[in-house]
Protein backbone atom coordinates (compact mmCIF):
# COMPACT_ATOMS: atom_id res chain seq x y z
CA UNK A 1 0.00 0.00 0.00
CA UNK A 2 1.48 3.75 -0.93
CA UNK A 3 2.03 5.91 1.48
CA UNK A 4 0.21 9.35 2.86
CA UNK A 5 3.13 11.32 1.11
CA UNK A 6 3.48 8.95 -2.06
CA UNK A 7 -0.63 9.50 -2.75
CA UNK A 8 -0.22 12.64 -2.42
CA UNK A 9 2.64 13.04 -5.03
CA UNK A 10 0.77 10.99 -7.27
CA UNK A 11 -2.26 12.56 -6.77
CA UNK A 12 -0.12 16.09 -7.50
CA UNK A 13 1.14 14.58 -10.69
CA UNK A 14 -2.31 13.39 -11.94
CA UNK A 15 -3.19 17.22 -11.67
CA UNK A 16 -0.76 18.51 -13.38
CA UNK A 17 -1.09 17.47 -16.56
CA UNK A 18 -4.87 18.81 -15.90
CA UNK A 19 -6.59 22.10 -16.35
CA UNK A 20 -7.62 23.48 -12.73
CA UNK A 21 -11.65 22.50 -13.51
CA UNK A 22 -10.36 18.77 -13.60
CA UNK A 23 -8.49 19.29 -10.89
CA UNK A 24 -11.18 20.59 -8.81
CA UNK A 25 -12.97 17.05 -9.33
CA UNK A 26 -10.10 15.14 -8.79
CA UNK A 27 -9.57 17.14 -5.41
CA UNK A 28 -13.26 15.98 -4.40
CA UNK A 29 -12.58 12.27 -5.47
CA UNK A 30 -9.19 11.66 -3.81
CA UNK A 31 -10.62 13.52 -0.74
CA UNK A 32 -13.72 11.17 -0.36
CA UNK A 33 -16.23 12.86 -2.30
CA UNK A 34 -18.41 10.62 -4.36
CA UNK A 35 -21.63 12.86 -4.38
CA UNK A 36 -22.36 16.53 -5.13
CA UNK A 37 -25.59 18.10 -5.47
CA UNK A 38 -25.57 21.88 -7.93
CA UNK A 39 -27.00 23.95 -11.05
CA UNK A 40 -24.89 24.14 -14.41
CA UNK A 41 -24.48 27.82 -15.36
CA UNK A 42 -22.01 29.53 -17.87
CA UNK A 43 -18.98 30.61 -15.45
CA UNK A 44 -18.90 27.18 -13.40
CA UNK A 45 -19.50 24.90 -17.48
CA UNK A 46 -15.57 23.80 -17.09
CA UNK A 47 -16.14 22.09 -14.28
CA UNK A 48 -19.26 20.46 -15.65
CA UNK A 49 -17.13 19.50 -18.30
CA UNK A 50 -14.68 17.72 -15.92
CA UNK A 51 -17.35 16.14 -13.97
CA UNK A 52 -18.99 14.26 -17.43
CA UNK A 53 -15.19 12.63 -17.70
CA UNK A 54 -15.83 11.61 -14.06
CA UNK A 55 -18.97 10.57 -13.92
CA UNK A 56 -18.54 6.74 -13.14
CA UNK A 57 -17.01 8.24 -9.71
CA UNK A 58 -18.26 10.98 -8.66
CA UNK A 59 -22.63 11.52 -8.84
CA UNK A 60 -24.08 14.91 -9.21
CA UNK A 61 -27.55 15.72 -8.72
CA UNK A 62 -29.37 18.27 -10.65
CA UNK A 63 -31.53 20.06 -8.15
CA UNK A 64 -33.97 23.01 -9.69
CA UNK A 65 -32.88 25.50 -7.55
CA UNK A 66 -29.46 26.84 -6.21
CA UNK A 67 -30.68 27.40 -2.42
CA UNK A 68 -32.14 23.54 -3.03
CA UNK A 69 -28.67 22.25 -3.94
CA UNK A 70 -27.42 24.23 -0.31
CA UNK A 71 -30.13 22.52 1.99
CA UNK A 72 -29.62 19.08 0.28
CA UNK A 73 -26.00 19.57 1.08
CA UNK A 74 -26.78 20.20 4.39
CA UNK A 75 -29.31 17.42 4.79
CA UNK A 76 -26.76 15.09 3.49
CA UNK A 77 -24.25 16.60 6.16
CA UNK A 78 -26.57 16.11 8.84
CA UNK A 79 -27.19 12.37 8.29
CA UNK A 80 -24.09 11.21 7.58
CA UNK A 81 -21.67 13.19 9.45
CA UNK A 82 -19.68 13.94 6.09
CA UNK A 83 -19.02 17.32 4.48
CA UNK A 84 -21.69 17.80 2.04
CA UNK A 85 -20.88 19.67 -1.42
CA UNK A 86 -22.87 22.14 -3.46
CA UNK A 87 -21.87 24.18 -6.68
CA UNK A 88 -23.70 26.95 -8.41
CA UNK A 89 -22.47 29.18 -11.39
CA UNK A 90 -21.87 32.90 -10.89
CA UNK A 91 -23.50 35.72 -9.41
CA UNK A 92 -27.29 34.95 -9.06
CA UNK A 93 -26.24 31.10 -9.47
CA UNK A 94 -23.84 32.23 -5.91
CA UNK A 95 -25.73 34.12 -4.46
CA UNK A 96 -28.64 31.80 -4.20
CA UNK A 97 -26.67 29.37 -2.10
CA UNK A 98 -25.91 31.41 0.70
CA UNK A 99 -29.13 31.12 2.86
CA UNK A 100 -27.89 27.28 2.75
CA UNK A 101 -24.48 28.43 3.79
CA UNK A 102 -26.17 30.59 6.50
CA UNK A 103 -27.87 28.10 7.80
CA UNK A 104 -25.20 25.43 7.79
CA UNK A 105 -22.89 28.03 9.80
CA UNK A 106 -26.01 28.66 12.35
CA UNK A 107 -26.47 24.92 13.02
CA UNK A 108 -22.93 23.75 12.95
CA UNK A 109 -22.87 21.83 9.36
CA UNK A 110 -20.25 20.79 7.30
CA UNK A 111 -20.96 21.67 3.83
CA UNK A 112 -18.62 23.04 0.63
CA UNK A 113 -20.09 25.33 -1.78
CA UNK A 114 -18.03 25.86 -4.96
CA UNK A 115 -19.08 28.60 -7.51
CA UNK A 116 -17.99 29.53 -11.15
CA UNK A 117 -16.77 33.40 -11.49
CA UNK A 118 -16.21 35.35 -14.38
CA UNK A 119 -12.55 35.34 -15.43
CA UNK A 120 -9.95 37.18 -13.35
CA UNK A 121 -8.96 40.07 -15.71
CA UNK A 122 -12.72 40.83 -15.81
CA UNK A 123 -13.05 40.62 -11.78
CA UNK A 124 -14.19 44.50 -10.46
CA UNK A 125 -15.70 45.67 -13.72
CA UNK A 126 -19.29 44.60 -13.70
CA UNK A 127 -19.31 41.85 -16.12
CA UNK A 128 -22.26 39.69 -17.06
CA UNK A 129 -23.48 37.48 -14.20
CA UNK A 130 -20.21 39.10 -11.95
CA UNK A 131 -21.13 39.24 -8.17
CA UNK A 132 -18.69 39.37 -5.40
CA UNK A 133 -19.74 36.18 -3.33
CA UNK A 134 -16.90 35.81 -1.38
CA UNK A 135 -17.46 39.51 0.29
CA UNK A 136 -21.36 38.22 0.64
CA UNK A 137 -20.20 34.74 2.21
CA UNK A 138 -17.78 36.00 4.92
CA UNK A 139 -20.23 36.57 8.08
CA UNK A 140 -22.31 33.00 6.22
CA UNK A 141 -19.06 31.03 6.34
CA UNK A 142 -15.95 29.28 8.46
CA UNK A 143 -13.70 30.21 5.55
CA UNK A 144 -14.63 31.87 1.85
CA UNK A 145 -11.50 31.83 -0.75
CA UNK A 146 -11.77 33.13 -4.40
CA UNK A 147 -9.04 30.78 -6.91
CA UNK A 148 -7.15 32.68 -9.76
CA UNK A 149 -4.84 30.69 -10.21
CA UNK A 150 -5.49 27.14 -11.41
CA UNK A 151 -2.59 25.62 -9.18
CA UNK A 152 -4.41 26.50 -5.99
CA UNK A 153 -7.77 24.50 -7.19
CA UNK A 154 -6.93 21.00 -5.76
CA UNK A 155 -5.66 22.70 -2.48
CA UNK A 156 -8.07 25.13 -1.64
CA UNK A 157 -10.68 22.18 -2.31
CA UNK A 158 -8.34 20.26 0.35
CA UNK A 159 -8.22 22.85 2.68
CA UNK A 160 -12.04 23.78 2.51
CA UNK A 161 -12.69 20.27 2.93
CA UNK A 162 -10.69 20.21 5.92
CA UNK A 163 -11.69 23.07 7.93
CA UNK A 164 -15.49 22.68 7.22
CA UNK A 165 -15.16 19.06 9.24
CA UNK A 166 -12.02 20.73 12.05
CA UNK A 167 -13.40 21.59 15.50
CA UNK A 168 -16.53 22.98 15.25
CA UNK A 169 -18.05 22.20 11.96
CA UNK A 170 -19.39 24.63 9.66
CA UNK A 171 -19.39 25.63 5.94
CA UNK A 172 -16.73 26.87 3.17
CA UNK A 173 -16.66 28.53 -0.13
CA UNK A 174 -14.43 28.46 -2.92
CA UNK A 175 -15.09 30.88 -5.86
CA UNK A 176 -12.86 30.13 -8.66
CA UNK A 177 -12.89 32.33 -11.69
CA UNK A 178 -13.04 30.38 -14.92
CA UNK A 179 -9.77 31.13 -16.24
CA UNK A 180 -8.47 29.56 -13.17
CA UNK A 181 -11.04 26.22 -14.53
CA UNK A 182 -9.78 26.49 -18.02
CA UNK A 183 -5.93 27.01 -17.74
CA UNK A 184 -3.86 23.92 -17.20
CA UNK A 185 -1.94 22.92 -14.07
CA UNK A 186 2.07 23.56 -14.13
CA UNK A 187 2.93 23.97 -10.75
CA UNK A 188 0.62 22.51 -7.95
CA UNK A 189 0.57 24.74 -4.93
CA UNK A 190 1.14 22.12 -1.64
CA UNK A 191 1.13 22.49 2.07
CA UNK A 192 -1.50 24.09 4.70
CA UNK A 193 -3.65 27.19 5.39
CA UNK A 194 -1.69 29.80 7.09
CA UNK A 195 -3.62 29.96 10.08
CA UNK A 196 -5.65 33.68 10.89
CA UNK A 197 -4.39 33.92 14.35
CA UNK A 198 -1.32 32.68 16.07
CA UNK A 199 -1.19 29.25 17.57
CA UNK A 200 0.15 30.63 20.55
CA UNK A 201 -2.99 33.60 20.76
CA UNK A 202 -5.63 32.88 23.41
CA UNK A 203 -9.02 31.30 22.29
CA UNK A 204 -11.63 33.71 21.44
CA UNK A 205 -14.10 33.48 24.93
CA UNK A 206 -16.83 35.64 26.29
CA UNK A 207 -16.48 35.55 29.53
CA UNK A 208 -18.28 37.22 32.68
CA UNK A 209 -14.18 37.53 34.17
CA UNK A 210 -10.77 37.70 32.27
CA UNK A 211 -9.62 34.47 33.68
CA UNK A 212 -8.41 31.95 30.95
CA UNK A 213 -9.85 28.60 31.15
CA UNK A 214 -8.64 26.04 33.70
CA UNK A 215 -6.43 22.79 31.74
CA UNK A 216 -9.01 19.90 31.29
CA UNK A 217 -7.90 17.79 34.08
CA UNK A 218 -8.38 19.91 36.78
CA UNK A 219 -11.73 21.08 35.10
CA UNK A 220 -12.88 17.33 34.88
CA UNK A 221 -12.08 17.47 38.56
CA UNK A 222 -14.30 20.58 39.58
CA UNK A 223 -16.91 19.15 37.33
CA UNK A 224 -16.96 15.97 39.37
CA UNK A 225 -16.80 17.31 42.35
CA UNK A 226 -20.23 19.57 41.63
CA UNK A 227 -22.15 16.67 40.02
CA UNK A 228 -20.77 14.02 43.27
CA UNK A 229 -22.44 17.00 45.46
CA UNK A 230 -25.32 18.00 43.63
CA UNK A 231 -28.97 17.45 44.61
CA UNK A 232 -31.07 18.75 41.60
CA UNK A 233 -28.67 18.18 38.23
CA UNK A 234 -29.82 18.54 34.77
CA UNK A 235 -28.45 17.50 31.71
CA UNK A 236 -28.87 19.36 28.71
CA UNK A 237 -27.87 17.59 25.22
CA UNK A 238 -27.34 19.47 22.31
CA UNK A 239 -25.84 18.59 18.46
CA UNK A 240 -22.41 18.61 19.65
CA UNK A 241 -23.20 15.17 20.95
CA UNK A 242 -24.48 13.65 17.39
CA UNK A 243 -21.37 15.52 15.52
CA UNK A 244 -18.74 14.05 17.98
CA UNK A 245 -20.81 10.41 17.42
CA UNK A 246 -20.83 10.28 21.40
CA UNK A 247 -24.57 9.09 22.01
CA UNK A 248 -22.96 5.65 23.81
CA UNK A 249 -20.65 8.10 26.00
CA UNK A 250 -24.14 10.20 26.46
CA UNK A 251 -25.71 6.99 27.81
CA UNK A 252 -23.34 5.56 29.90
CA UNK A 253 -22.85 9.25 31.72
CA UNK A 254 -26.51 9.85 32.51
CA UNK A 255 -27.16 6.12 33.36
CA UNK A 256 -23.81 5.89 35.98
CA UNK A 257 -25.18 9.57 37.02
CA UNK A 258 -28.90 9.45 37.08
CA UNK A 259 -28.75 12.94 36.18
CA UNK A 260 -31.88 13.42 34.02
CA UNK A 261 -31.34 14.73 30.72
CA UNK A 262 -32.91 17.03 28.25
CA UNK A 263 -33.09 17.67 24.98
CA UNK A 264 -31.83 20.86 21.98
CA UNK A 265 -34.10 20.69 18.90
CA UNK A 266 -31.28 19.68 17.38
CA UNK A 267 -29.98 17.14 19.96
CA UNK A 268 -32.89 15.21 19.85
CA UNK A 269 -32.18 11.59 19.18
CA UNK A 270 -28.86 11.85 20.77
CA UNK A 271 -30.47 9.70 23.45
CA UNK A 272 -33.55 7.64 22.90
CA UNK A 273 -36.50 9.22 23.74
CA UNK A 274 -38.02 6.62 25.64
CA UNK A 275 -34.86 6.14 27.67
CA UNK A 276 -35.63 6.45 31.44
CA UNK A 277 -33.47 9.34 31.86
CA UNK A 278 -34.95 11.14 28.54
CA UNK A 279 -37.72 13.93 30.03
CA UNK A 280 -37.93 15.92 26.84
CA UNK A 281 -37.10 18.65 24.68
CA UNK A 282 -35.94 22.19 26.34
CA UNK A 283 -37.25 25.58 24.74
CA UNK A 284 -39.77 27.64 23.72
CA UNK A 285 -42.14 25.17 22.29
CA UNK A 286 -40.35 22.29 24.79
CA UNK A 287 -41.46 20.54 27.06
CA UNK A 288 -42.92 21.37 30.11
CA UNK A 289 -40.83 19.67 33.23
CA UNK A 290 -37.78 20.24 32.03
CA UNK A 291 -38.34 24.17 31.23
CA UNK A 292 -40.54 24.85 34.75
CA UNK A 293 -36.81 22.75 36.62
CA UNK A 294 -34.43 24.02 34.86
CA UNK A 295 -34.40 26.90 37.71
CA UNK A 296 -34.67 24.66 40.26
CA UNK A 297 -31.64 23.00 39.54
CA UNK A 298 -28.79 23.50 40.95
CA UNK A 299 -25.63 21.93 38.60
CA UNK A 300 -26.26 22.13 35.22
CA UNK A 301 -24.22 19.95 32.70
CA UNK A 302 -24.66 21.32 28.96
CA UNK A 303 -22.93 19.50 26.31
CA UNK A 304 -22.40 20.39 22.49
CA UNK A 305 -24.96 23.47 22.99
CA UNK A 306 -24.52 27.60 23.26
CA UNK A 307 -27.56 28.53 25.39
CA UNK A 308 -29.56 30.34 22.45
CA UNK A 309 -32.78 32.33 23.24
CA UNK A 310 -34.88 30.40 22.38
CA UNK A 311 -33.65 27.77 24.52
CA UNK A 312 -32.63 30.13 27.74
CA UNK A 313 -36.00 32.76 27.55
CA UNK A 314 -35.31 35.73 29.82
CA UNK A 315 -31.48 35.68 30.20
CA UNK A 316 -31.76 37.11 33.60
CA UNK A 317 -34.35 34.58 34.38
CA UNK A 318 -32.87 31.75 33.58
CA UNK A 319 -31.40 28.77 35.71
CA UNK A 320 -30.50 31.82 39.03
CA UNK A 321 -30.01 28.36 41.34
CA UNK A 322 -27.52 26.60 38.69
CA UNK A 323 -23.82 26.09 38.89
CA UNK A 324 -22.94 25.61 35.25
CA UNK A 325 -20.82 23.06 33.68
CA UNK A 326 -20.57 23.65 29.51
CA UNK A 327 -18.91 20.99 27.42
CA UNK A 328 -18.55 22.25 24.29
CA UNK A 329 -15.74 22.06 21.36
CA UNK A 330 -16.07 26.08 20.71
CA UNK A 331 -14.51 27.89 23.34
CA UNK A 332 -16.13 31.04 22.00
CA UNK A 333 -19.65 29.37 23.43
CA UNK A 334 -18.25 28.96 26.95
CA UNK A 335 -19.24 31.75 29.02
CA UNK A 336 -20.73 33.93 26.12
CA UNK A 337 -24.63 33.92 26.89
CA UNK A 338 -24.47 32.08 30.34
CA UNK A 339 -21.91 32.77 32.96
CA UNK A 340 -19.84 29.44 33.54
CA UNK A 341 -18.70 27.73 36.82
CA UNK A 342 -16.52 25.10 35.01
CA UNK A 343 -15.78 25.24 30.89
CA UNK A 344 -14.52 21.95 29.14
CA UNK A 345 -13.35 22.75 25.52
CA UNK A 346 -13.02 19.23 24.31
CA UNK A 347 -14.90 17.10 22.31
CA UNK A 348 -17.87 16.04 23.41
CA UNK A 349 -17.23 11.81 23.33
CA UNK A 350 -13.92 12.52 25.18
CA UNK A 351 -15.38 15.01 27.90
CA UNK A 352 -18.35 12.85 29.03
CA UNK A 353 -16.24 9.70 28.65
CA UNK A 354 -13.71 11.61 31.10
CA UNK A 355 -16.58 12.55 33.30
CA UNK A 356 -17.76 9.27 33.52
CA UNK A 357 -15.17 7.80 34.69
CA UNK A 358 -14.35 10.02 37.92
CA UNK A 359 -18.39 10.62 39.15
CA UNK A 360 -19.86 8.75 41.23
CA UNK A 361 -22.89 6.04 40.61
CA UNK A 362 -26.25 8.00 41.99
CA UNK A 363 -30.14 8.13 41.39
CA UNK A 364 -31.92 11.32 41.97
CA UNK A 365 -35.24 9.56 42.44
CA UNK A 366 -37.07 12.18 44.17
CA UNK A 367 -35.93 15.15 42.04
CA UNK A 368 -36.37 12.23 38.85
CA UNK A 369 -40.69 12.00 40.55
CA UNK A 370 -40.90 15.98 39.84
CA UNK A 371 -40.09 15.90 36.21
CA UNK A 372 -42.47 12.56 35.91
CA UNK A 373 -45.27 14.47 37.50
CA UNK A 374 -45.15 17.23 35.39
CA UNK A 375 -45.01 15.58 32.50
CA UNK A 376 -48.41 13.99 33.52
CA UNK A 377 -49.52 17.18 33.92
CA UNK A 378 -48.47 18.38 30.37
CA UNK A 379 -50.06 14.74 29.12
CA UNK A 380 -53.39 15.76 30.45
CA UNK A 381 -53.53 19.22 29.26
CA UNK A 382 -51.71 19.04 26.18
CA UNK A 383 -51.91 15.73 24.58
CA UNK A 384 -54.61 13.77 26.04
CA UNK A 385 -57.50 15.88 24.17
CA UNK A 386 -55.98 15.55 20.47
CA UNK A 387 -55.54 11.36 20.91
CA UNK A 388 -57.12 10.02 24.09
CA UNK A 389 -60.86 11.39 22.47
CA UNK A 390 -60.13 13.61 19.68
CA UNK A 391 -62.90 15.28 17.70
CA UNK A 392 -63.53 17.63 14.75
CA UNK A 393 -60.82 17.81 12.07
CA UNK A 394 -57.57 15.79 12.38
CA UNK A 395 -54.71 17.57 14.93
CA UNK A 396 -51.01 17.87 13.60
CA UNK A 397 -50.57 15.62 17.00
CA UNK A 398 -52.91 12.66 15.78
CA UNK A 399 -51.02 13.20 12.72
CA UNK A 400 -47.40 12.55 13.88
CA UNK A 401 -48.15 10.49 16.76
CA UNK A 402 -49.21 7.98 13.94
CA UNK A 403 -46.69 8.30 11.99
CA UNK A 404 -44.02 7.62 14.93
CA UNK A 405 -45.97 4.55 15.52
CA UNK A 406 -46.18 2.92 12.16
CA UNK A 407 -42.49 3.71 11.62
CA UNK A 408 -41.40 2.62 14.89
CA UNK A 409 -39.86 5.46 15.46
CA UNK A 410 -36.64 4.28 13.34
CA UNK A 411 -37.66 7.12 10.03
CA UNK A 412 -35.33 10.00 9.78
CA UNK A 413 -37.61 13.24 10.48
CA UNK A 414 -36.57 16.43 7.79
CA UNK A 415 -38.70 19.16 9.22
CA UNK A 416 -39.67 22.84 8.26
CA UNK A 417 -39.98 25.41 10.38
CA UNK A 418 -43.27 26.44 11.99
CA UNK A 419 -45.77 25.07 13.80
CA UNK A 420 -45.16 20.96 12.29
CA UNK A 421 -41.41 21.34 13.10
CA UNK A 422 -42.40 21.65 17.23
CA UNK A 423 -44.89 18.94 16.75
CA UNK A 424 -42.26 16.65 15.07
CA UNK A 425 -39.55 17.24 17.36
CA UNK A 426 -42.09 17.00 20.44
CA UNK A 427 -44.19 14.17 19.28
CA UNK A 428 -42.24 11.84 17.24
CA UNK A 429 -40.53 8.95 19.09
CA UNK A 430 -36.53 8.91 17.82
CA UNK A 431 -35.01 6.09 18.64
CA UNK A 432 -31.89 5.63 16.20
CA UNK A 433 -28.96 8.60 16.43
CA UNK A 434 -28.88 11.56 13.42
CA UNK A 435 -32.66 10.80 12.39
CA UNK A 436 -34.04 14.62 13.29
CA UNK A 437 -32.88 16.96 10.71
CA UNK A 438 -34.52 20.52 10.84
CA UNK A 439 -32.73 24.08 10.54
CA UNK A 440 -32.48 25.23 13.99
CA UNK A 441 -30.35 28.66 14.26
CA UNK A 442 -32.03 30.50 11.12
CA UNK A 443 -34.81 28.84 10.84
CA UNK A 444 -35.38 28.73 7.06
CA UNK A 445 -38.75 27.88 5.76
CA UNK A 446 -38.15 26.07 2.81
CA UNK A 447 -35.55 23.84 4.09
CA UNK A 448 -37.16 20.20 4.47
CA UNK A 449 -37.68 18.91 0.49
CA UNK A 450 -34.04 19.62 -0.50
CA UNK A 451 -32.47 18.56 2.80
CA UNK A 452 -34.42 15.38 2.99
CA UNK A 453 -33.59 14.75 -1.20
CA UNK A 454 -29.85 15.27 0.75
CA UNK A 455 -30.66 13.03 3.40
CA UNK A 456 -31.86 9.88 1.42
CA UNK A 457 -28.28 9.52 0.60
CA UNK A 458 -26.98 8.66 3.99
CA UNK A 459 -27.43 5.29 2.82
CA UNK A 460 -30.08 4.22 5.86
CA UNK A 461 -32.39 1.26 5.06
CA UNK A 462 -35.24 3.43 6.66
CA UNK A 463 -37.38 5.89 5.40
CA UNK A 464 -36.60 9.28 4.95
CA UNK A 465 -40.25 11.74 5.57
CA UNK A 466 -40.50 15.17 4.85
CA UNK A 467 -42.89 16.82 7.64
CA UNK A 468 -44.05 20.12 5.99
CA UNK A 469 -46.56 23.02 6.40
CA UNK A 470 -48.32 24.35 3.21
CA UNK A 471 -46.78 27.64 3.47
CA UNK A 472 -42.76 26.49 3.51
CA UNK A 473 -43.66 23.69 1.48
CA UNK A 474 -44.16 25.75 -1.68
CA UNK A 475 -40.74 28.15 -0.75
CA UNK A 476 -38.88 24.67 -2.65
CA UNK A 477 -41.90 23.16 -4.48
CA UNK A 478 -40.19 22.96 -7.34
CA UNK A 479 -37.35 19.94 -6.20
CA UNK A 480 -40.47 17.62 -6.79
CA UNK A 481 -38.43 18.03 -10.20
CA UNK A 482 -35.19 16.37 -8.40
CA UNK A 483 -37.40 13.71 -6.97
CA UNK A 484 -39.42 12.83 -10.46
CA UNK A 485 -35.60 12.93 -12.13
CA UNK A 486 -33.59 10.88 -9.67
CA UNK A 487 -36.58 9.24 -8.67
CA UNK A 488 -35.70 9.75 -4.82
CA UNK A 489 -37.67 7.71 -2.48
CA UNK A 490 -38.66 10.66 -0.26
CA UNK A 491 -41.81 11.11 1.38
CA UNK A 492 -44.01 13.85 2.16
CA UNK A 493 -46.14 15.12 4.71
CA UNK A 494 -48.03 18.05 4.19
CA UNK A 495 -50.09 19.54 7.34
CA UNK A 496 -51.59 21.52 5.62
CA UNK A 497 -53.87 24.24 7.56
CA UNK A 498 -54.39 26.87 5.07
CA UNK A 499 -52.10 29.10 7.04
CA UNK A 500 -48.45 30.20 7.98
CA UNK A 501 -49.64 28.69 11.29
CA UNK A 502 -46.69 29.77 13.29
CA UNK A 503 -47.10 33.39 13.06
CA UNK A 504 -51.12 33.19 13.41
CA UNK A 505 -50.12 32.07 16.65
CA UNK A 506 -48.00 34.11 17.82
CA UNK A 507 -50.97 36.80 15.83
CA UNK A 508 -53.90 35.37 18.16
CA UNK A 509 -51.88 35.21 21.30
CA UNK A 510 -49.86 38.73 21.52
CA UNK A 511 -51.71 40.54 18.44
CA UNK A 512 -55.25 40.55 19.76
CA UNK A 513 -56.28 38.02 17.03
CA UNK A 514 -55.27 40.33 14.28
CA UNK A 515 -54.45 37.86 11.43
CA UNK A 516 -52.16 39.87 9.07
CA UNK A 517 -51.63 38.14 5.45
CA UNK A 518 -51.37 34.82 7.26
CA UNK A 519 -53.93 32.78 5.36
CA UNK A 520 -53.18 30.98 2.51
CA UNK A 521 -54.68 29.98 -0.71
CA UNK A 522 -53.02 26.70 -1.85
CA UNK A 523 -52.80 24.81 -4.99
CA UNK A 524 -54.49 21.48 -5.58
CA UNK A 525 -51.18 19.37 -4.38
CA UNK A 526 -51.92 16.08 -5.55
CA UNK A 527 -52.55 17.61 -8.47
CA UNK A 528 -49.26 19.56 -8.80
CA UNK A 529 -47.63 15.84 -7.79
CA UNK A 530 -49.45 13.97 -10.36
CA UNK A 531 -47.58 16.64 -13.44
CA UNK A 532 -44.47 15.24 -11.84
CA UNK A 533 -45.09 11.51 -12.02
CA UNK A 534 -45.01 11.47 -8.20
CA UNK A 535 -47.85 9.48 -6.46
CA UNK A 536 -49.98 11.62 -3.69
CA UNK A 537 -53.09 11.57 -1.98
CA UNK A 538 -55.22 14.37 -0.03
CA UNK A 539 -56.19 12.77 3.73
CA UNK A 540 -58.94 14.48 5.64
CA UNK A 541 -60.60 12.17 7.56
CA UNK A 542 -59.25 10.54 10.91
CA UNK A 543 -60.36 7.10 9.53
CA UNK A 544 -57.80 7.73 6.76
CA UNK A 545 -54.76 8.38 7.92
CA UNK A 546 -53.38 4.83 9.34
CA UNK A 547 -53.63 3.21 5.71
CA UNK A 548 -52.99 6.37 3.91
CA UNK A 549 -49.35 6.80 6.20
CA UNK A 550 -48.56 2.91 5.82
CA UNK A 551 -49.10 3.13 1.64
CA UNK A 552 -46.55 6.42 1.54
CA UNK A 553 -44.15 4.09 4.06
CA UNK A 554 -44.34 0.85 1.84
CA UNK A 555 -44.69 3.04 -1.71
CA UNK A 556 -40.84 2.26 -3.36
CA UNK A 557 -40.26 5.99 -4.82
CA UNK A 558 -41.51 9.20 -3.59
CA UNK A 559 -45.10 9.99 -2.20
CA UNK A 560 -46.75 13.04 -0.75
CA UNK A 561 -50.05 13.19 1.51
CA UNK A 562 -51.32 16.29 1.76
CA UNK A 563 -53.14 15.97 5.56
CA UNK A 564 -56.02 18.89 6.26
CA UNK A 565 -55.38 19.33 9.64
CA UNK A 566 -57.47 21.60 12.55
CA UNK A 567 -56.90 25.56 10.71
CA UNK A 568 -56.41 27.09 13.99
CA UNK A 569 -54.62 24.46 16.40
CA UNK A 570 -51.76 25.90 18.30
CA UNK A 571 -48.70 24.73 19.50
CA UNK A 572 -48.13 24.57 23.15
CA UNK A 573 -46.61 24.16 25.23
CA UNK A 574 -45.13 27.84 25.24
CA UNK A 575 -42.78 30.10 26.71
CA UNK A 576 -43.90 33.71 25.78
CA UNK A 577 -40.88 35.86 24.09
CA UNK A 578 -39.31 38.15 26.56
CA UNK A 579 -40.22 35.20 29.60
CA UNK A 580 -38.31 33.16 31.26
CA UNK A 581 -38.39 29.37 31.19
CA UNK A 582 -40.62 28.78 34.24
CA UNK A 583 -43.27 31.02 33.07
CA UNK A 584 -43.90 28.27 30.00
CA UNK A 585 -47.71 28.26 29.82
CA UNK A 586 -49.81 25.09 28.96
CA UNK A 587 -52.45 27.06 27.15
Amino acid sequence: MASATSAETEAQARHATQTGAGAAVEALIDNGIDLVFGYPGGAIMPIYDALHAARNRLRHVLVRHEQGAAHAAEGYARATLKPGVCMGTSGPGATNLLTGLADALMDSTPIIAITGQVPSPMLGTDAFQEADVVGMSLAATKWSYQVTDPNEVAWAIREALAIAMSGRPGPVLIDITKDAQINPITTPRVGTLRPITSPDDPPRIFTSTSEPLEPFEDAIARATTLLDTAHRPLLLAGHGILLARAQAELSAFVEKSGIPCASTLLGLSALHTEHPLYVGMLGMHGSYAPNILTNEADVIVAVGMRFDDRVTGRLDGYAPGAKIVHIDIDPAEIGKNVPTEVGIVRDAKVALAALTLQISARTHTAWRAKFTALDEEEHAAVTAPFVESPAGMLSMIEVIKTLSDLTEGQATIVSDVGQHQMHAARHYAFKRPNTHVTSGGSGTMGFALPAAIGATYSGHEQPVIAVVGDGGFQMNIQELGTLMQERIPVKIVILNNEYLGMVRQWQQLFFDGRYSEVEMSNPDFVRICEGYRIPAERVTGRDELAAAIQRMVDADGPYLLDIAVAKEENVFPMIPAGDAVDQIRLS
